[in-house]
């Protein structure tokens, strides 16, 4: 039995690994139960579009070691996005509560993280690991940066923190640059 879910997971794993929205593709829209400096407030990504491009991003679970990792990295980058005149937001299945607590200590007051325990953001953004038979366990990590337009523009899916960062910021440099004269 214990092989037969180990083989089940191997198999859901690596087909897993190819679910996610691909670049040219029209961002869901979508208003989540978001937390900034421990401030509850309704996130809307038409409204946030209105600003800029958005960089959206998911992570599994906050206070865990690389969820930590990215909320810091992505604190530390938001001067950068604020002057490319974009906005920041991060998600996970995490409850408001949870997340109030996240954005004040680990995202540092500095962007706001969505609180999505039904799972409705993340699978429209097929984001969400799942498990035969157990459903969504929690997000996967996958960030997307999207058009003023929105429209992907950039997409990434890694284990690791920085490249989120790193991808976010040149996908959303290309983006100013194209708007320049």
């Amino acid at each position: 039995m214990k092989r037969l879910l180990l083989s089940l997971l191997v198999v859901f794993c690596a087909t897993s690994a190819l679910a996610m929205m691909k670049p040219g593709a029209s961002a869901p829209d979508f208003t989540v139960e978001a937390a900034l400096g421990g401030k509850v407030f309704t996130f809307s990504l038409k409204d946030a579009l209105k600003k800029g491009p958005v960089v959206l991003y998911f992570y599994p679970k906050s206070f865990t070691s690389v969820c930590t990792v990215e909320a810091h990295e992505f604190a530390e980058a938001m001067e950068q996005f604020a002057e490319m005149k974009a906005s920041v937001i991060g998600v996970s299945g995490d409850n408001i509560d949870i997340q109030k607590e996240f954005s004040k200590k680990e995202c540092r007051d500095k962007f706001p993280v969505g609180a999505d325990s039904t799972f409705h953001v993340i699978k429209a953004y097929d984001a969400a690991f799942e498990l035969p038979l157990a459903g969504p366990v929690f997000a996967d990590r996958i960030s997307y940066v999207i058009s003023q337009q929105g429209k992907i523009v950039s997409a990434i899916k890694d284990s690791g923190a920085h490249a989120h960062i790193e991808n976010a910021l040149k996908a959303v440099k290309e983006l100013t640059e194209r708007k320049k004269p």
